[in-house]
C-alpha cells in the first residue's frame, strides 16, 4: 500500500516563505553594501563584479547553513518541550487541566465554559492541548530545515542579481545612484512582504528595511571612498 505524502499545513508553508523573502531581502542588502563599497574604492567594472559575486557565493552558503542550524535548535526545542510536557502529564494530569482551565479564564471565558472547553481539549489530546497552550506551538507543525535551507539558497543569490546588475551595468555616472534607487525599491518590496508574514505594522517594517539598506550602502560607499 502506498504511504500518501503529508501535505505541509499553512504555518509550515508561510515559515518557509518566510526565509524565502528574508533570504532575497539579505542578497539585496548584503551584496548591495558590498558592490557600492568598492565601487567607492575602484572604478573597475570588473573588481566590483567579482567582488559582488563572492559576496553572493558566500551569503548564500552562509544563509542555507544559517536556516538549517537555526530551525533544527528550534526542532530541538520543541522535542524537549513535547518530552516535559509528556512526563508532566503522567506525574500532574489535573495540575495541567487547572493550567488550560486558568489561562481560558484569564482570557475572559466564563467559568463554567472554561472548564468545560478544558475537558473537551484535555479528552480529545492532552499532550497537543498542554503544549499548545505552555509552549505556543501545534505538536508535528515543524518547519523542514532542508525546505527552510533550499529556500534560503534559492532567494539569497535572487535577491543578490538586483544590485550585482545596476552596479555593473549601468553608465559609471549613474551606477551608484541608480544602484541607490533599486536597492530602496527592492527593500520597500521585501520589507512590506516581511511586515505582511510576520503579522507587523507594514508601514514601520517596511520603513526600517529601506532604512537599514540606506545606511549599509552609505557607510560602505564612504569608507569605500576612503581609500579611493
Amino acid at each position: 500500500m502506498k504511504k500518501e505524502k503529508k501535505t505541509a499545513t499553512l504555518a509550515q508553508r508561510i515559515n518557509v516563505l518566510r526565509a524565502s523573502v528574508m533570504g532575497a531581502n539579505d542578497g539585496i542588502l548584503s551584496v548591495a553594501g558590498i558592490v557600492v563599497g568598492v565601487a567607492g574604492a575602484a572604478t573597475s567594472s570588473f573588481a566590483i563584479f567579482i567582488s559582488g559575486i563572492a559576496g553572493m557565493i558566500a551569503g548564500t552558503v552562509s544563509m542555507a547553513m544559517g536556516e538549517y542550524v537555526s530551525v533544527n535548535a528550534e526542532k530541538d526545542a520543541q522535542r524537549k518541550a513535547i518530552e516535559t510536557q509528556t512526563v508532566a502529564l503522567d506525574n500532574d494530569y489535573e495540575g495541567e487541566f487547572a493550567f488550560v482551565r486558568d489561562k481560558y479564564l484569564a482570557s475572559g471565558i466564563r467559568p463554567e465554559l472554561a472548564d468545560q472547553a478544558a475537558r473537551e481539549m484535555m479528552s480529545e489530546d492532552p499532550l497537543k492541548t498542554t503544549v499548545r497552550e505552555r509552549f505556543g506551538f501545534n505538536v508535528g507543525e515543524y518547519t523542514n530545515p532542508y525546505s527552510a535551507a533550499i529556500a534560503s539558497m534559492i532567494s539569497f543569490p535572487t535577491g543578490s542579481i538586483l544590485p550585482l546588475v545596476s552596479i555593473t551595468l549601468l553608465p559609471e555616472q549613474w551606477r551608484i545612484i541608480g544602484t541607490f534607487i533599486a536597492v530602496i525599491i527592492a527593500l520597500s518590496i521585501t520589507g512590506y512582504t516581511a511586515a505582511i508574514l510576520g503579522k507587523a505594522n507594514r508601514w514601520n517594517g517596511t520603513k526600517r528595511n529601506v532604512i537599514a539598506g540606506i545606511l549599509t550602502m552609505l557607510v560602505t560607499y564612504g569608507i569605500g571612498s576612503l581609500f579611493a
